[in-house]
Order: structure tokens, then C-alpha cells, then sequence
């Protein structure tokens, strides 16, 4: 779940809806630089369901007791994340085996990012054999895939869950780094242009500006259990959040 804090109040995100606007994205990415996604509905359904595994979670979450909110994506205790992303992949297998490949590629990403020395003992076998598990499903799957097309395709949604996550929270001053083009990898600059808007620099769509929403719970308070949360969450009243993205020449 990502948490939008605006003022006193914080706007609760599903991590599905958060990945709704990657697709958004993809769907609208291209231009003479940028290419667009290849196999286009492909990588389009992987980047709109790269959190597939989250869902249910959200749903009926546990509680931070530092915090009194829902579990964060960032502060999500690792045996718990480790077993939703094991899961995510096998969940698109009945729609595009190329989608659940690059779930996959994208789960061994974020855990690729882990400094395996800092856990401890227990947890960093978990996530190797996380890693271990996740390699064997992909070379099951993937043997008539090219393996080009897949790097770029991982690449253009790692881009695009990252200005998603830049959007949904605020970040500004951020760079998506070694963002595919025809001429190869290059950072975009994120930066704050407004309420709920931001600026990319070089810019990846066509025309100057685009739109994209996702959907979110409002809190009002903290919670001293998990059922208090769960009650807040099952009454709280549902915002759509748009958000703006704009060229620098726009």
C-alpha cells in the first residue's frame, strides 16, 4: 500500500492502483525517441499488473504499530513481501506468459537492490532462495522469448513503476535512470510543478502534457489495532487522485 500524506490526513493507495497508472503509461509512452513498448499489449499488461500480488493484502491489511497506518510497500515486513512477490508471477500465467516473465524479472529486481550482508542470516537465505525460486519460473517460461526485448521491456516498467511511485508520493528532484530510447539509456528528471503536477525532462510521450488517476482511500486518524484500521479502511470514504505530468516546454 502507498500512503499520500496531505496535511494531517493520508490518502490510502493500493498497490494494484498504483500499478494501474504504470499501464497508463505504457499505453501512452512513445515518440521519435522513446519507442514505444514491444510486444505492445504484453508489456502493457505486465506493467499495469506488476503488483498483482499485492491485491488481496490490501484489501485486509496488518497494521504498522510505529506508525498506526497500514503497512507501507517500504515498510512491509520481509517475510510478508517476500511471500506476496513468490506469488505475483504464477497469477498472470492464465493471461500472457510473457507478462507473469517480466512480474518476475521485476520482483528479482527489487530484491537484486537488497544488501544481503545487512540481514540477518534467516531472511537473506529467504531471499535468495526467493531469487533461486524466480530464475528457474522464468527459464520454465521464457525460452522463446528474446532476450533483448525482455531487458528493455523489464527496464521500461522498472521506468515506469518509479514515476508512478514519484507521482503517487509526492517526490520531486527524483531521475529514472538508463530510461530506454532509440539511441540508448538516458535519466529523466522529475520535478514538483504544482499541486498533483510534475515535469519530465526529456519528455517520453507525445504531445506536452497527460493525465493519469488511481484510486485511494482517505484516513483520517491512527489506529491502536488492526480492527480499528480495517474498520476505518472498509468506511472511508474513496478519492479518485489525478495527477498531471508536463513537458518542460509546456
Amino acid at each position: 500500500m502507498l500512503l499520500r500524506e496531505e496535511g494531517d490526513r493520508v490518502l490510502a493507495i493500493g498497490q494494484a492502483s498504483h500499478a494501474w497508472i504504470s499501464g497508463q503509461l505504457a499505453r501512452a509512452w512513445g515518440n521519435e525517441r522513446f519507442p514505444a513498448p514491444f510486444p505492445y499489449e504484453e508489456v502493457c499488461l505486465a506493467a499495469e499488473q506488476h503488483d498483482v500480488g499485492m491485491s488481496m493484502w490490501d484489501l485486509d491489511p496488518t497494521r504498522d504499530a510505529e506508525s498506526g497506518l497500514p503497512y507501507s510497500f517500504m515498510e512491509m515486513p520481509l517475510p510478508v513481501h517476500l511471500e506476496l512477490w513468490s506469488a505475483a508471477p504464477a497469477r498472470l500465467l492464465t493471461q500472457s506468459r510473457l507478462a507473469a516473465v517480466l512480474v518476475s524479472m521485476h520482483g528479482s529486481r527489487l530484491y537484486r537492490r537488497r544488501k544481503l550482508d545487512e540481514l540477518p542470516d534467516e531472511q537473506a537465505v529467504a531471499v535468495r532462495h526467493y531469487l533461486d525460486a524466480q530464475q528457474q519460473f522464468r527459464e520454465r517460461l521464457s525460452a522463446d522469448f528474446d532476450e533483448r526485448e525482455l531487458e528493455i521491456a523489464s527496464q521500461l516498467i522498472w521506468t515506469w513503476d518509479f514515476l508512478s511511485l514519484a507521482m503517487c508520493l509526492d517526490w520531486s528532484g527524483r531521475v529514472a535512470r538508463e530510461v530506454p530510447t532509440v539511441d540508448g539509456g538516458v535519466d529523466i528528471q522529475i520535478t514538483r510543478a504544482g499541486e498533483r503536477r510534475i515535469r519530465l525532462e526529456p519528455w517520453p510521450f507525445e504531445g506536452d502534457a497527460m493525465t493519469v488517476r488511481c484510486e485511494g482511500r482517505r484516513l483520517e486518524g491512527r489506529y491502536e489495532t488492526d480492527e480499528a484500521l480495517r474498520a476505518a479502511l472498509s468506511s472511508a470514504s474513496w478519492e479518485t487522485l489525478e495527477l498531471e505530468l508536463l513537458a518542460t516546454s509546456a
